[in-house]
């Protein structure tokens, strides 16, 4: 009868413990649950057999993060291989060691050839032992288990949240979903301000249509009398057209709207600027889009446009999500509910989802709808997997592909055959590739200048050595002839000396 062994991941190293008879265990489910919430039972049931604790707080996190992938860690390898008992083969192994991930135990089974098991009743024996681990390790008390597990579960969740500064997709989740928002309520609140504001001042809806400046005007006008000649300046600075600022003058002085109490008049000043201040905000929130877009999905943004492209991502998850979609799924992105409905009632399922607010189908004919959201589907995901998976973001993938799209209107309409996609593509790669040993041989050839310029200032620095040992060199000879010279005289002199005295005596 096969003996069972247990093993225990815990935040603070491996636990074997060491169980009954397997096969007694195994008849006798009911009561090894009965027992789990009782120590004293269970712990007639399994003991602690041995316990190997982390060296570290990166040790329990690679050791985890093996565990949580079904891999076994060298570490946990050679603690079962010496305190398990030697087998040589599986078939005549003794024992049973009970695990609660079926990957981890096809794993050991592989590298350790022990035998694994994780069904039936070890779930319920790993599960009291989880409960009850702080009472068979008398040496750490339940306060430290607590901090070991906090910590480790912090560093195992930075670990798997894969964040990068500069491929930063989620801030674009973000922003288009406020922009979304900001939109609705801003329609919403311009409904409001007009109708509102309408009572004191109505003929300015149909002056001024567009919302934010309707509620700049409302904001800057407040009660219509006091509008003078000298206003028209301002106003023409908020409206951009003299034309429009004559007209709101002309229509204030001949206003059929009612007259407003300044207690009024100070809560619609007051939402007016409110409206103001979102719309500002909604500009400012745009542009932080298109950067953030240029940095992430530059070619994407460049096909399809930044907020189609944002909305993609955003419904899709992430960017690396999306580039993992077929073109067919991105294509229908947004329209589930429609495609559901077709499958269901066995009628035309949709032909375009989010895509569809892209500015290519709206310039499509109605036949070419489908077939056009299809082939701008098919480029989008090219776009989006190149944008994932390039190290250096550029537009230059974007620009053919959107010229790709260009060209297959053209060929819709006219019948003029586009390029293929795999002469554009080589195209492009030649291009970059062209320009990078470009930027090469510029490198090389400024290296080259560098070192002959440093060659040129080494010969000229030796010429002048040169010269300057051959000056001094024909300085010193006519010093050394004057020399000679002098010489010269003294012997003579002494030998005219030598002479006299001779015919002297």
């Amino acid at each position: 009868m096969p003996k069972l062994y247990l093993l225990h991941e815990a935040a603070l190293g491996y636990a074997l413990f060491e169980g009954e008879e397997f096969e007694d265990i195994g008849a006798n489910v009911e009561t090894v649950q009965a027992a789990v919430q009782d120590l004293a039972k269970f712990g007639k049931i399994c003991k602690l057999h041995a316990l190997v604790p982390f060296s570290s707080a990166q040790d329990a996190l690679d050791n985890i993060n093996a565990v949580s992938e079904g891999i076994v860690h060298p570490k946990l390898k050679s603690f079962l291989e010496a305190k398990l008992p030697a087998v040589k083969s599986i078939k005549k192994a003794k024992f049973v060691l009970g695990v609660h991930d079926h990957r981890l135990g096809q794993q050991i089974r592989d590298d350790c050839n022990v035998p694994c098991d994780f069904v039936g009743v070890v779930p319920e024996l790993l599960r009291g032992i989880r409960l009850h681990f702080g009472k068979f390790v008398k040496s750490i008390d339940d306060r430290s288990i607590e901090r070991s597990q906090l910590g480790l579960g912090h560093s195992y969740s930075r670990c798997k949240v894969k964040f990068n500064v500069n491929r930063s997709d989620n801030m674009i989740i973000q922003a288009i979903s406020i922009l979304d928002q900001l939109d609705k309520d801003i329609n919403t609140f311009s409904m409001r301000i007009k109708e509102w504001y309408g009572y004191h001042f109505p003929e300015l809806v149909k002056i001024v249509t567009d919302n934010h400046t309707y509620a700049t005007v409302a904001q800057f006008v407040k009660r219509r009398s006091s509008l003078t000649d000298e206003s028209v300046e301002k106003l023409e600075e908020i409206l951009m057209d003299s034309a429009l600022a004559q007209q709101v003058l002309d229509a204030s002085r001949h206003s059929m709207g009612m007259e407003v109490s300044e207690i009024d008049l100070l809560n619609i000043d007051s939402f007016a600027t409110r409206v103001v201040s979102l719309g500002n905000y909604r500009k400012s929130l745009h542009e932080y889009l298109v950067k953030k877009m240029g940095l992430v999905a530059p070619n994407l943004a460049t096909l399809i446009g930044e907020q189609v492209g944002a909305r993609l991502i955003s419904h899709a998850g992430s960017l690396t999500n999306l580039a993992k979609y077929p073109a067919s799924t991105v294509q229908i992105l947004g329209a589930e509910k429609a495609l559901f409905r077709a499958l269901k009632t066995k009628s035309n399922t949709p032909k375009y989802g989010l895509i569809f607010h892209s500015s290519f189908i709206g310039r499509a004919g109605t036949k070419n709808k489908g077939r056009i959201s299809r082939y701008l589907a098919n480029k989008a995901s090219i776009a989006s997997r190149i944008d994932c998976f390039s190290d250096e973001p550029s537009t230059k993938f974007g620009e053919q592909l959107r010229e790709q799209v260009e060209e297959r209107l053209e060929f819709y309409d006219s019948g003029k055959t586009p390029r293929k996609n795999l002469d554009v593509m080589r195209s492009v790669i030649g291009d970059s590739s062209d320009r990078k040993r470009k930027a090469e041989d510029e490198g090389d050839q400024t290296e080259d200048a560098s070192t002959d310029k440093t060659l040129k200032k080494k010969k000229d620095k030796a010429s002048k050595k040169k010269s300057k040992k051959d000056k001094g060199e024909m300085a010193e000879e006519p010093v050394v002839e004057k020399k000679k010279d002098k010489k010269e005289k003294k012997s003579k002199k002494e030998k005219k000396s030598k002479k006299s005295s001779k015919m002297e005596e």
